[in-house]
């Protein structure tokens, strides 16, 4: 081979290197911020937010593998073009039985109870969960908290956003929500919007009880649901908002702010933030 045949080769294999790498740079970084982290603040504007609510309880011995469920479902997000926003809601009804869930509240037996007068339940139970107030199941039922997702994201909804959170002091947490008019489908004329405060994640090692011996892992574990107004399909609703949190453990937190029909009814608008301290 002459040296004008071998420069001719160098070029054309130049050439071709620098196609490869136009067409292998995007890809590239895109791996990168995958494996940065990036992914995981994955921008959710174009998805529809759905709700699920997981009401267990660390006494019953039926209610792992429904925790294990609900985090499965917040990390894999299985339903393409859905946001999958949940809830771990610990009831205090399995209280007396050897173990105190030190997660649990009334309150949140209470909002199971107007779920299960809404479903026309006989009796409440665990471990449930309810998708966007709209369907309820066995906790544990993969299959069917799938299909309820996929239902439930025709449902339209509401915009809203929470944003400006910060922590003033050790327990007061700041942030502003901002809500669209109800969406002329819903029939409600008016709707509660409230703010959820949870914890990240959480971990208890039960001793007694059903669950004795177990070490037991929970997704954003709620500590507060509080009522912050209301809105209507005339105007959307914004304001800064302080809520009392006992913050002195400085864990991570989420927000969820719920737009929800009166007495366990439709998840009208759904959104979720995080707050690392």
């Amino acid at each position: 081979m002459n040296f004008k045949n071998m420069t001719r080769s160098t070029v054309l294999i130049l050439a071709l290197f620098a196609i490869a790498a136009l067409l292998l740079f995007p890809m590239s970084s895109h791996l990168q911020a995958v494996a940065g982290g990036v992914a995981s603040d994955k921008d959710t504007s174009t998805h529809t937010p759905v709700l699920i609510e997981l009401f267990t309880s660390e006494g019953c011995s039926d209610c792992p593998p429904a925790d294990t469920l609900l985090q499965k479902l917040d990390r894999i997000q299985p339903v393409t073009g859905v946001d999958v926003i949940v809830l771990s809601e610990h009831v205090d009804y399995w209280n007396n039985i050897g173990w105190k869930d030190p997660y649990s509240s009334h309150k949140y037996s209470e909002r199971q109870r107007e779920y299960g007068d809404k479903f026309r339940l006989s009796s409440i139970y665990t471990p449930q969960m309810v998708v966007d107030g709209q369907f309820q199941f066995v906790g544990s039922d993969e299959r069917e908290a799938i299909r309820a997702i996929q239902s439930a994201a025709k449902t339209e909804k509401a915009h809203l956003t929470l944003s400006s959170i910060h922590l003033d002091g050790a327990n007061k947490l700041s942030a502003h929500l901002e809500t669209g008019p109800l969406p002329s489908s819903s029939a409600a004329k008016s709707a509660n919007i409230f703010i959820a405060i949870a914890d990240e994640s959480d971990e208890s090692h039960v001793s007694r009880g059903e669950n004795a011996g177990r070490t037991l892992k929970h997704v954003a574990v709620l500590r507060d649901l509080i009522s912050v107004g209301q809105v209507n399909k005339n105007g959307g609703f914004s304001r800064d908002i302080t809520l009392d949190h006992n913050g002195g453990d400085r864990r991570d937190l989420r927000l969820v702010g719920i737009i929800q029909e009166s007495s366990g009814g439709k998840i009208l608008g759904v959104a979720s933030a995080r707050l690392s301290n």
